[in-house]
């Protein structure tokens, strides 16, 4: 029969309303292709103007509805994404834990999700959350929770999102666990840390964690102040897409700080304030300017941690742990996959080109 395609959607006319396998295969395969388009574009651009355009546009990709349906539609998307993603329940989560913790690793668990519409979406993560703690006691597991301020009504209101993180810190500190907040993008910033000087000064919660992202220029600052107050943090890079007013738009530079955040972070004023700091990157280069620093300023193995991503570099992670450094791995759960997937490709040319070189195998 003839084909139709109309704004977009395909039609295809048959003669039963059944389709065999065949065609249904063609038609994922079909409405894929805008996307697959975008992406092929996207690696041009970096061949053509380098890694920093294709961030861009994965970033923005990230936050587009059409784009989510798009890919959340084609089961090799899931397929590619489960690399970084543990499953889309507890059970997984719990899963992946176990078998991390049995490799030597601790864990950090994340339900994903992030700015939430309503107070009705962000009482359900907090339950959700609820649960994981309940399980991870339950089942034995050596991990903690990180979460979101805007998953927990941040973006809605900020009395709500407090109090949702206070419950979820009740219950942790019940079972002797703790909660990081996670950073998010800039705008957020002076709420996220307002809300975990509540928490911990306030509410008075020692349980609780911050992020520092090192692209900022703020980020020098920020540190010095958590340093003196003796807080569990951990040092990323950072994965939004932020002006270069805000932040170092050339990679040299972020990395640059980073290893200036670092070396704050695990100097002696830390050590002797309590700083129990997470140095969280994959680059190698970060990760051996790390160890250059702690072993020439005598930094116990124990006295801080490597913090990697689920699936990305398991080599690195092995090596880690066989040299005797401490190191947790970040595993994210949930269905709302589909933002924090596109960031992780917008992370490193060689994820996109691992999804698009997978597309058309099934």
């Amino acid at each position: 029969s003839d084909f139709m395609i109309l704004y977009g959607t395909l039609k295809i006319p048959t003669e039963s309303a059944k389709m065999n396998e065949m065609e249904k295969k063609f038609i994922r395969r079909i409405s894929l292709i805008p996307f697959l388009a975008g992406s092929i574009f996207a690696v041009g651009l970096v061949y053509r103007y380098g890694h920093q355009w294709m961030r861009y546009i994965l970033l923005y990709l990230s936050r587009a509805s059409w784009a989510r349906h798009i890919v959340t539609q084609w089961p090799i998307a899931w397929q590619v994404a489960s690399r970084f993603v543990a499953g889309e329940d507890i059970e997984s989560a719990m899963m992946a834990a176990r078998e991390l913790n049995n490799r030597g690793m601790c864990v950090t668990l994340d339900f994903l999700g992030e700015s939430v519409t309503n107070r009705e979406e962000a009482i359900a993560a907090r339950e959700e959350i609820l649960r994981l703690l309940d399980e991870i006691e339950r089942v034995g597991v050596d991990a903690n929770v990180s979460v979101k301020l805007s998953q927990l009504g941040l973006k809605t209101d900020e009395a709500l999102a407090l109090e949702n993180v206070r419950i979820l810190l009740e219950r942790a500190k019940r079972y002797g666990n703790k909660i990081r907040i996670d950073m998010e993008e800039s705008p957020l910033v002076d709420t996220t840390l307002r809300i975990y000087r509540r928490l911990r000064y306030e509410y008075g919660f020692e349980n609780v964690g911050v992020v520092i992202q090192a692209y900022l220029y703020r980020s020098e600052a920020d540190v010095r102040q958590l340093v003196q107050e003796g807080a569990w943090i951990r040092l990323v890079k950072g994965a939004y897409a932020e002006p270069p007013e805000v932040a170092f738009p050339n990679k040299a530079d972020t990395d640059a700080n980073f290893v200036r955040l670092m070396q704050m972070l695990l100097g002696e004023e830390a050590r002797e304030r309590g700083v129990y700091a997470a140095i969280a990157t994959h680059d190698e280069k970060m990760i051996d300017a790390t160890i250059e620093y702690v072993k020439k300023h005598g930094v116990p193995r124990d006295g801080f941690e490597f913090q990697m991503l689920f699936g990305i570099r398991r080599d690195l992670q092995e090596s880690l742990v066989q040299q005797g450094y401490r190191v947790r791995i970040y595993v994210p759960y949930g269905t709302a996959w589909y933002p924090y997937f596109m960031r992780r490709l917008a992370e490193r040319p060689a994820n996109l080109w691992f999804f698009v070189s997978n597309l058309f195998r099934r």
